[in-house]
């Protein structure tokens, strides 16, 4: 049975932080592949304009285009309606019984999952990886969150021993519409197709 490990997220733009949790969720846990899924349409984020669907895959694509064991997936992208993370694993897991999920989040998803859409299924149906930095709008720890999780849910969830990367793709479409260079942040060519097809040039509301 493979390995697969799911990135998730909008993915607007899809940026080095991302990146580097895969690496090292794909090197820690001996992933076979870390598969990247930009999402469809997200429930949570329907207050705010989200780029088309066709031009974060193209980022996603050259984003992961050479790192070992990545592969960009456009399994979200091709359904109808708002896309829940419980129902995309439900559907993997349907279409995929050869392999088992690995759902990589980062720390501030920890705490915040048991506000998502049917978060037991989320939860039992994809062993969960999450990032080590601590989340600083919490009151407790992500030791005693991740217990708080497993107690209720009877859920698998580990630790990855890296760092995330200061930067929010929300950062990065503030600093396009500034002027501001990413190249720090982002692949080249993600750079690159970003100010080809002028993307990002108008501040958010």
């Amino acid at each position: 049975m493979s390995k697969i490990g799911i990135m998730g997220g909008t993915f607007d733009p899809i940026h080095n932080g991302h990146l580097m949790l895969g690496e090292q969720a794909y090197r820690e846990y001996e992933l076979d592949e870390v598969w990247y899924m930009p999402s469809g349409t997200p429930p949570h984020k329907r207050n705010h304009y989200v780029t088309e669907g066709a031009m974060r895959l193209a980022m996603t694509e050259l984003a992961v285009n050479g790192h070992k064991g990545f592969v960009c997936s456009d399994f979200e992208l091709s359904r109808n309606g708002n896309t829940y993370t419980a129902q995309t694993l439900g559907l993997l897991n349907k279409e995929h019984p050869e392999h088992s999920f690995y759902f990589i989040i980062g720390a501030d998803s920890l705490y915040e999952i048991e506000s998502w859409y049917e978060p037991a299924k989320v939860l039992a149906q994809a062993v969960i990886l999450v990032a080590s930095r601590e989340y600083e709008n919490a009151d407790h720890s992500m030791d005693s969150q991740i217990a708080h999780l497993s107690s209720i849910y009877d859920s698998d969830i580990r630790i990855l021993h890296c760092k995330e990367m200061d930067i929010s793709s929300a950062q990065l479409r503030q600093m396009i519409a500034r002027g501001q260079s990413i190249e720090e942040f982002v692949p080249q060519k993600v750079a690159a197709y970003i100010q080809a097809h002028g993307l990002y040039q108008e501040a958010e509301t």
